[in-house]
């Protein structure tokens, strides 16, 4: 069934929103109507591969796509916490956001639930990888590197407020549990 509206959706852990991201939904823009922005592993936060909330991405992403005008095309900003039961996921994802016809990530495992989940997949295209990638924004905000040109101003704005870099720091010197593997409880 063809919607009046083409919806897609973006899932992404944006641990912090960069240029590459807003990038990417300009692209994919260009092939629907509206895209829903998935935030996944919401639930994760204060690690160093995950240092921000899903309200700090959030506030990270609406604010840069209201100020690029793309707001009104990304109506829906959804966390999406994990799930580690692989079978059920796309299931999962279904249940927490909007009608979408084609789901955009670059990663092979979600592509292939996607597929057998019944969803058309689109792969989004990647914008200077090296560069923007949240890997190599988090290590240059850790090393003392200038990060703030790889991201939006917005993003900048809600680091500085919630003292991200130094919270990066702090993670890092800790001696407690950094990240969570799955079935793990949040320390």
């Amino acid at each position: 069934m063809r919607w009046l509206v083409m919806r897609g959706l973006l899932i992404g852990r944006y641990q912090p929103f960069h240029k590459g991201h807003l990038e990417v939904i300009r692209s994919i823009l260009k092939e629907v109507d509206d895209l829903i922005i998935g935030i996944g592993s919401a639930q994760i936060s204060h690690t160093l591969d995950n240092p921000f909330t899903a309200g700090e991405r959030m506030t990270m992403i609406s604010s840069a796509l209201r100020d690029e005008g793309l707001a009104g095309r990304c109506p829906f900003i959804i966390p999406i916490p994990d799930l580690w039961n692989n079978a059920l996921w796309v299931n999962h994802v279904k249940s927490l956001t909007p009608r979408f016809e084609v789901a955009y990530t670059g990663n092979p495992l979600a592509q292939r639930l996607f597929r057998e989940g019944g969803v058309e997949v689109g792969v989004p295209p990647l914008f200077d990888r090296v560069k923007f990638s949240g890997t190599e924004i988090r290590r240059r905000m850790l090393r003392g590197d200038d990060w703030e040109s790889l991201v939006p101003v917005q993003t900048i704005a809600v680091v500085k407020g919630v003292r991200g870099v130094e919270r990066i720091r702090d993670i890092s010197r800790s001696e407690k549990i950094t990240f969570l593997e799955p079935g793990d409880a949040s320390p």
